[in-house]
């Protein structure tokens, strides 16, 4: 007989199963000839779900084209907490591979016990139960019958080792691809539900004002309610072009008190340095005598502004007010965390919310989707509204001047050169606003429209989690080179006068940029080759491996053809535990700062798709050469000043470099995620080649023609 299910989850399961035990909740054999994977990581154009199905597949015995991915829902999906940090191949991926070897084994065992013979004589060829001799009739689809994938997960069973691989480890096409390239519906912005209505919010003229009436004003055709409560307005209508009329003479007629509460976006140093901080050490490893070997200090800043999202489509969501249940559609990237501050903020029940991921138009973090999925619950919940759904849509400005910003940074940095030319001291401090702001962090709701209502509070500044090197804005503030003495210290700003939150690899961007520009100032004054310093300070295998690769494939250390062209190196472990990058970058340095070359090396362990690698590895470099060279948000004294492409412009097509990744092997290592290992290294890269350019070091991003003048003068 099959066995019964364990009374608890075996000890040692990947700690998402571990979670979520019942082998149902992640896979099922309901649907003749499919296998349907559940998971709570969303896709949103990483590739994470073909990479998935690739496990399934693998583990299963099956063709990769029998996979499907379920839709993630907070009533059916399995929480996995957030899809971010570059983690859902490491969490998703061992605990969807570990339930699918424990599936295949039970439907083993049950062919076994049907056919009267030992389980080991069975296997499994495309989902059908085969002998040594040939087919059995059975399969996993007359097998799966309700009661067989009830049972828990017992003590881990061995997976497929990588050796015997033929579906993972291949290159496979990207599962969401052929919609979006033939234009199929696929985002939640082409969802159309029946009955649906549109809603447009009226944001405040300012990040500090408090509405204080609404001048009367027609109400355009096709309205059908304006909804008020305290500094929240809105209007929904039949129509998206009519809510989009009627929330423009809304915004023309409302009276707002507008007082100013940002900084001076000329003299951020002064405001990360001058706030009140939480000061934390986040490492520390004390040397006292090779700190009194240093013959030579040198110190330096680096800052970086404030950063937006820039996706290329705003922000949506679709929410239903309906006999006591409330329904979200949204491109969240934490519908668990969503549904929980959903949940208190509004005073709902928590078993009468339901929250469904839609894929959206692009996400690097915590933008505004969870905003806007607020917004439409309230507008939705409005009596005229009750049972219809609503579709509330941002603004190109609302998305620029409202969604959470990557925060602006500080990092001073010193070290100490002994005589050999060897690093002997390291001292680092990072001043930042905190990257944890998503919804439900720290226990509150931290939603935006929640501090707009009637007895709203303002948000409290964002939390930076605990003080480690691996989160947060000191993610990455550890160098990975060996040095005997190392101080690290944490400064997290306790005033937000501009909202923060979590984007694209957190404090590492800035503090890889910071850590990589110095190490190639160190190296100068140590008289070194670039190349040949960071090797000297490096003794994993690893990391070493993908320096020399990269530095391989441009050609290094020759310098490239061309008057004003530099070269330039950076390297980084991601967040010091995960993925392995050296990048290597060629600039020109003419009226313009233009990035011509980019070739990476990376490192991420076991590879499941090497193409979903590579493009992960390609979009991360062009992202941070974007953010090195262009971005930048900009203010006055009361609001966000930069809400279009002409204000806050982001690398175009045209200028999008050529980008060379090669993936280096590292058999018997554990997969990691590949999303964010280039930001810090590509922002080192781009500045060592800067400085090599030019002959000047600019420490202060973006990279700009001014800011390179700047420097020349000052230098």
């Amino acid at each position: 007989m099959v066995m019964p299910p364990p009374a608890a989850p075996g000890p040692g399961l990947p700690a998402d199963l571990a979670a979520t035990p019942v082998l149902r909740r992640w896979l099922d054999f309901g649907v003749d000839g499919v296998v349907t994977i559940a998971t709570g990581k969303v896709e949103y154009g990483q590739g994470v779900w073909t990479a998935l199905a690739q496990i399934a597949a693998e583990e299963l015995d099956v063709r990769l084209a029998r996979v499907r991915v379920a839709p993630v829902s907070t009533d059916a999906s399995p929480d996995e907490g957030l899809t971010a940090g570059s983690r859902s191949i490491e969490d998703s991926g061992a605990a969807l591979r570990q339930a699918c070897a424990q599936a295949r084994r039970a439907v083993l065992a049950a062919a076994a016990e049907r056919l009267g013979t030992d389980p080991a004589g069975l296997g499994v060829r495309d989902g059908e139960i085969v002998t040594a001799s040939g087919g059995t009739g059975l399969s996993y689809w007359s097998l799966g019958a309700p009661g067989l994938l009830d049972a828990e997960a017992g003590p881990p069973v061995a997976a497929k080792p990588s050796g015997r691989w033929s579906v993972a480890g291949c290159s496979a096409p990207r599962l969401d691809i052929p919609d979006k390239v033939a234009g199929r519906p696929r985002f939640l912005h082409d969802l159309v539900l029946p009955g649906m209505l549109f809603g447009r919010v009226v944001r405040p003229p300012a990040a500090a004002a408090e509405l204080r009436g609404i001048d009367q004003a027609d109400r355009p055709a096709g309205v059908i309610d304006v909804v008020t409560d305290g500094s929240f307005l809105g209007v929904v209508a039949e129509t998206d072009a009519a809510a989009r009329v009627a929330a423009r003479r809304l915004g023309q007629a409302a009276r707002w008190a507008v007082r100013d509460s940002l900084p001076d976006e000329d003299d951020l140093r002064s405001f990360l340095l001058g706030a009140p901080a939480e000061t934390s050490v986040i490492a520390r490893r004390r040397d006292p005598d090779a700190a009194a070997r240093a013959t030579r200090t040198l110190t330096a800043e680096f800052s970086r502004p404030f950063l937006a999202h820039a996706s290329m489509a705003p922000s949506c969501a679709i929410a239903q007010v309906q006999d006591g249940t409330v329904t979200v559609w949204t491109h969240s990237q934490g519908i668990f965390a969503l549904h929980r501050a959903l949940a208190d903020g509004l005073g709902i029940e928590p078993r009468h919310l339901v929250v469904r991921h839609a894929e959206g138009a692009g996400a690097y973090g915590h933008n505004g989707a969870d905003d806007a999925a607020l917004d439409a619950v309230l507008l939705a919940r409005a009596p005229a509204c009750r049972g219809r759904p609503v579709r509330v849509m941002w603004s190109r400005e609302d998305e620029m001047a409202w969604a959470p910003l990557g925060a602006a940074m500080l990092a001073r940095l010193s070290a100490g050169l002994g005589p050999d030319g060897w690093i002997q001291s390291w001292r680092q401090d990072v001043w930042s606003n905190g990257f944890l702001g998503r919804p439900s962090a720290g226990g509150e709701p931290r939603l935006l429209a929640l501090a707009h209502l009637a007895g709203g509070q303002p948000m409290t500044p964002a939390g930076d989690g605990p003080p480690v090197p691996t989160i947060g804005s000191v993610r990455n503030a550890l160098p990975g080179y060996e040095i005997p003495d190392v101080e690290v210290t944490r400064h997290r700003l306790l005033t937000m006068p501009i909202r923060t939150s979590s984007l694209r690899s957190l404090g590492a961007f800035l503090n890889v940029f910071a850590i990589e520009s110095f190490m190639d100032e160190l190296a100068a004054a140590a008289g070194a080759d670039p190349v040949a310093f960071r090797l000297a300070h490096l003794v994993d295998p690893r990391a070493r491996r993908v320096l020399e690769q990269a530095a391989q494939m441009a050609g290094w250390p020759a310098r490239p053809d061309g008057q004003d062209v530099g070269l330039g190196v950076g390297y980084a472990r991601y967040k010091g535990t995960s993925g392995y990058c050296a990048a290597v970058a060629e600039v020109e340095a003419g009226a313009e700062v233009r990035l011509r070359r980019l070739w990476l090396a990376v490192d991420v362990g076991r590879v499941i798709n090497p193409d979903g690698v590579i493009n992960q590895a390609e979009g991360g470099a062009v992202q941070s050469a974007s953010w090195v060279l262009r971005e930048r948000v900009r203010f006055d004294r009361a609001k966000i000043t930069s809400v279009g492409w002409d204000s806050y412009p982001i690398l175009r097509f045209g200028e999008v470099p050529d980008v060379t990744v090669r993936v280096v092997a590292a058999p018997g290592e554990p997969e990691t995620g590949a999303g964010e290992v280039a930001q810090g290294p590509v922002a080192g890269a781009i500045g060592n080649a800067v400085a090599s350019a030019v002959g000047v070091r600019v420490r202060d991003l973006p990279l700009t023609r001014d800011q390179v003048i700047r420097a020349i003068e000052a230098g």
